[in-house]
């Protein structure tokens, strides 16, 4: 048995996060001739006003028949006008394209859960305790078939 000592911290350690990543990858790849995550690919859309300015983006991630959606942003000035819906149907558009048929996320009371509900998503989990920020939801959309 061997003997250690932790230590928790409030502001990130530098270094710790590229130590803590690099690893998980050793531990992933382990799992199957090519490793866990194998086939994990980045993804992103975005919206652009008339002068070509970024007005709304999505990034994301896919892993097999799954698309993860990890941030969703709308510029304040160009909210509710459908913005936030082609960004989101982009991106969900080129992980169909990958072969994705689930789509995941989370999103905090005071964000965008209705919106998502609006674009077939649903929620799986609430956890509430998150403060003013109220509960977090883990929702997911499945296409049908």
């Amino acid at each position: 048995m061997s003997t250690f000592t932790t230590a928790a911290f409030d502001d990130p350690k530098p270094g710790l996060a590229a130590l803590v990543d690099a690893g998980l990858d050793q531990h992933n790849e382990a799992f199957g001739d090519h490793g866990a995550f194998d086939g994990q690919r980045g993804l992103s859309s975005a919206a652009y006003d008339a002068g070509g300015r970024v007005i709304g983006g999505a990034v994301g991630r896919t892993l097999g028949r799954c698309c993860e959606l990890k941030q969703l942003w709308v510029d304040a000035a160009h909210r509710h006008a459908g913005v936030g819906t082609a960004v989101v149907l982009a991106l969900e558009q080129r992980a169909i394209e990958r072969g994705c048929d689930t789509f995941y996320l989370s999103t905090f009371s005071f964000q965008a859960r209705p919106f998502y509900e609006r674009l077939g998503y649903s929620v799986q989990l609430e956890i509430p305790g998150h403060g003013v920020a109220g509960s977090k939801f883990f929702m997911v959309r499945k296409l049908p078939g």
